[in-house]
């Protein structure tokens, strides 16, 4: 059994703690994390290592920041697209014998028209061209992060109040529906689920308390990874804790081993 996850943890350096932890409890043999927010130099990786995991990471000072985490050693290792840097570290890719993962914090884009949306929509473009090549190279893909898109209104606390903003709008959705489109498969949504299950609350307004939250942090997985899904859940547990991230872990498991 495959166990593979994915958590934006909004700084690791203050959740730390509950990362190791949780790793102890759940015992996943993939993590990606998102939005580490420290400099490769200050990534913790000997009380990664001494958690049983091997680690690879592209980090920023105080923003963005991209981990995996492994049980094995991770090969063929990229940090940005194919012909195109992208100076904010967003974007992390690894093989694992079979496995392909590609790991991303995808832009939020700020307002809907602004520059950074703009900018959101270009780097999207951009994944959809490498995930087009890479789904012809790796028959078992997984694309998974922080995808900064709710897919579908049930993703949504509110719908209506949501309705054109980021994250919902149009395009957003549309570059989202084309990536699905070249193969992949969204893995929470091949099971039935509760209603109202989300992965990232607002820290504003109590959100969490209120469960106003949305579903952003997703793990596609490429059609015969999907036949081999088992479950998909996301563990809001840690959203309880004191200090916690936004963003709750994603995990998926598979009937499969690496």
């Amino acid at each position: 059994m495959l166990k593979i996850a994915t958590w934006n943890v909004n700084s690791l350096r203050v959740r730390l703690p509950q990362l190791l932890d949780w790793l102890t409890r759940t015992t996943p043999d993939i993590v990606a994390l998102q939005e580490t927010k420290i400099t490769d130099e200050q990534f913790p990786g000997e009380a990664i290592q001494a958690a049983g995991y091997h680690a690879i990471f592209s980090g920023q000072k105080s923003y963005n920041g991209v981990a995996l985490l492994s049980r094995i050693v991770g090969q063929e290792i990229i940090t940005d697209f194919p012909n195109w840097v992208d100076s904010p570290r967003r974007l992390l890719g690894a093989t694992y014998h079979h496995l392909r993962i590609l790991n991303l914090y995808i832009p939020n884009g700020a307002e809907v028209d602004s520059d950074k949306y703009q900018y959101k929509l270009n780097w999207l473009q951009h994944l959809q061209y490498y995930v087009q090549e890479s789904l012809k190279q790796y028959a078992y893909l997984i694309v998974l992060g922080d995808f900064n898109i709710a897919p579908e209104d049930s993703d949504l606390h509110d719908p209506e109040a949501w309705q054109g903003g980021i994250m919902v709008s149009k395009p957003e959705r549309e570059a989202l529906q084309k990536l699905l489109a070249l193969g992949l498969y969204d893995s929470f949504r091949l099971f039935e689920q509760p209603p109202q299950i989300f992965s990232w609350w607002d820290y504003r307004t109590r959100a969490f308390q209120r469960n106003h939250g949305v579903r952003i942090d997703l793990i596609l997985t490429s059609q015969a990874l999907a036949t081999t899904c088992t479950t998909c859940l996301i563990d809001i547990n840690l959203r309880r804790l004191p200090r916690p991230s936004d963003h709750a872990p994603v995990i998926a498991t598979f009937d499969l081993s690496i």
